[in-house]
């Protein structure tokens, strides 16, 4: 049986014209088939307008012919002429006090125009749906199904896949007999019903936009995790933290780990207790980041991991932090002690809250990248229930912090550090250049984010910043002999209020015309070019081989992997000699059509690298450490 799904009539639609108003049908499988129908009782609304030459107190005689079927087992054709005699009165009689209030209600959960965009496109043996406007926008979209009005577009036994985005969401149809055979549809009409409510829509041909995907299938819709998918995610959720440990976006905090650990290696009682407020610093983080991302996503917006740093505020204000971890680090004012005893009593401080916020900032600034294994489960987690979702984080909070806490219940390995004295003082100063080195990343990353005009501000933010810690120690200083010091303290909140102040104002900030480097040449020679999946499809249909590098700035590791194997001569040599082409996917900012593509492979962040075969097919998925040779060696197998 098609679908008996009708538009619904016009305003003022006279006798004689009768249109139904049909509720939305339920699915019912046989076998094979699947059919749209009704069960139960059913209203059936039919709009109809009274002559003006009716006469008050007149009776009009109502016919319908009725056709149906009646299913169970099996289906049974009816066939009923009704009648209904409907006395003309004059005025405006009120409701019916039997069906009036039935009536209202089920013309009210009819599917109506709601402004809806749609459009469709054949891509290979998928028929892509797209659907946006503001009813769909943070909808829950489970279940979401597409019923037709023509019973020849689509294939109605078929699944009907959905992918949501920030907008709405794309269904994924197998096209039907017009598809096939037929002559192609040049619009696409029917209701999409979700969550209790159901919209007409009329797609037409065209292209699906950014908002329609990019979230992947709906929490509910995702295939519920089995108990050994689930201990497969959560073991590489934990060696993926282990070895997250050894990428390079943890090596700028390295220097706080090191000098929180020289501080109280002798002591076996503090170690252990840094050692667990390291631990929470890191799970809450880490959690807090996953429950906000889970948040973010099922509120509609296409965001993954290292959401975090495509924010400029966010940014701007690490990079400050680090700022002033680097001047507390390099003795420019104490946090939380005085500077009495600055040589002998470096072992008493960064204590319990200092080892806290080292986990924490840990987290902030190295977990946007992705390291072995942690991408994949990263990629499981999202498509998960929430409580899944965070079982999966907490193994890679703890395999993140595992090292560390390790390290401080060992007394034979923390023995072997010198004992304490002023020469750890001279450690801790030596080693917060790299945090300036952080600090000065994270400006970098900013100005391509926000431009020059923002990044002046940042500037600014930065010397008030310095001048308020400067003033601060000034304040300390003149404490610890007895001198006043309120001034001091004033000015330097002052100054710390304007450096917020100026960080806050970066939220204004318009991203400059050319943030990513997609046309900027990446090594002699060796030159990508910007990404789209429409340039791979076209680049595939040429016989080229094609790597796609998606990247971020914020990703310290993909910039070492830019300079370590995408910037040699040989590279250059191999992209030249294979005919090959290098896109670059620049994720700084958030970017729905990209966040779509990594969900596609599975992933949840960057780095990402794919080589697409020069005769068509999917792509090879490389290792996010990559060397010159594993370049050449799989632009050499693409090409062959």
């Amino acid at each position: 049986m098609w679908p008996c799904v009708r538009k619904s009539p016009p305003a003022g639609t006279p006798i004689g014209a009768i249109h139904i108003v049909w509720p939305t049908p339920e699915q019912t499988r046989v076998g094979p088939l699947l059919d749209y129908a009704y069960k139960g009782e059913v209203l059936l609304p039919v709009p109809i307008t009274v002559p003006a030459s009716a006469a008050p107190g007149s009776t009009v005689t109502l016919k319908a012919a009725a056709a149906f079927l009646v299913c169970e087992e099996i289906c049974i054709p009816e066939d009923a002429i009704l009648t209904l005699d409907m006395p003309i009165v004059s005025g405006a009689p009120g409701p019916d006090p039997k069906w009036g209030a039935v009536v209202a209600r089920t013309l009210a959960d009819a599917p109506k125009a709601a402004g809806l965009k749609a459009v469709f496109k054949r891509d290979g043996a998928v028929l892509k749906l797209a659907i946006t406007g503001a009813p769909l926008k943070g909808a829950d979209m489970a279940g979401a199904y597409f019923y037709p009005y023509s019973g020849k577009v689509i294939d109605h036994a078929a699944e009907q896949t959905i992918e949501r985005g920030p907008e709405g969401l794309t269904l994924g149809l197998k096209p039907g007999f017009d598809f096939t055979t037929g002559t192609p549809p040049t619009e696409l009409a029917g209701i999409i019903a979700l969550s209790g409510q159901a919209y007409e829509v009329t797609a037409i041909a065209g292209e699906p936009p950014a908002g329609a995907f990019g979230l992947g299938p709906p929490p509910a819709a995702a295939r519920p995790a089995d108990a050994t998918g689930l201990l497969t995610a959560l073991v590489f959720a934990f060696l993926g933290g282990l070895i997250l440990n050894l990428m390079p976006c943890v090596f700028p905090v390295l220097s706080m780990k090191a000098a929180s650990l020289a501080g109280h290696a002798h002591d076996p009682g503090k170690t252990r207790l840094q050692g667990l407020a390291f631990l929470v610093g890191v799970v809450a983080t880490f959690l807090a980041l996953a429950g906000l991302l889970i948040a973010v996503r099922a509120g509609g917006a296409a965001v993954g991991w290292g959401f975090q740093l495509q924010s400029p505020v966010v940014v701007a204000s690490l990079a400050l932090v680090m700022l002033l971890v680097a001047l507390n680090m390099s003795g420019v004012f104490e946090f939380g002690t005085s500077v009495q005893g600055v040589g002998g009593s470096v072992s008493a401080r960064g204590g319990v809250t200092g080892a806290f916020f080292t986990g924490a900032l840990a987290v902030v600034v190295a977990a946007p990248c992705t390291a072995p294994f942690m991408a994949g489960a990263l990629g499981f987690a999202l498509t998960q229930p929430p409580v899944i979702s965070l079982g999966v984080f907490l193994a890679l909070a703890l395999g993140f912090a595992a090292p560390f806490v390790i390290l401080t219940f060992a007394p034979a390995l923390m023995a072997r550090l010198p004992r304490p004295g002023p020469w750890m003082d001279t450690l801790k100063k030596g080693l917060a250049f790299p945090m300036y080195g952080t600090a000065a990343w994270l400006v970098w990353v900013f100005s391509q984010q926000a431009g020059s005009i923002a990044l002046g501000q940042v500037f600014a933010a930065a010397v008030l910043l310095g001048f308020a810690a400067w003033l601060w120690g000034h304040a300390q200083t003149r404490r610890a002999v007895g001198k006043p010091s309120l001034v001091a303290l004033l000015a330097a909140l002052l100054a710390l209020a304007g450096a917020i102040a100026l960080t806050a104002l970066t939220a204004q900030a318009t991203p400059p015309a050319a943030v990513a480097t997609n046309a900027a040449p990446t090594g002699p020679g060796l030159a990508s070019e910007p990404w789209s999946p429409e340039k791979v499809a076209a680049l595939q249909a040429e016989g080229r081989p094609v790597m796609v590098d998606f990247t971020a700035a914020w990703c310290v590791t993909c910039q070492v992997n830019e300079k370590v194997a995408l910037s040699g001569a040989g590279v250059a040599q191999a992209f030249r000699d294979n005919n090959a082409v290098l896109l670059k996917a620049d994720w700084t900012n958030r970017d729905a059509t990209i966040a779509a593509a990594l969900a596609e492979q599975g992933r949840a962040g960057v780095p990402l690298y794919l080589v697409y075969p020069a005769k068509g097919g999917p792509p090879v998925i490389l290792p996010q450490l990559l060397t010159e040779g594993m370049v050449i060696a799989a632009i050499e197998k693409a090409a062959s």
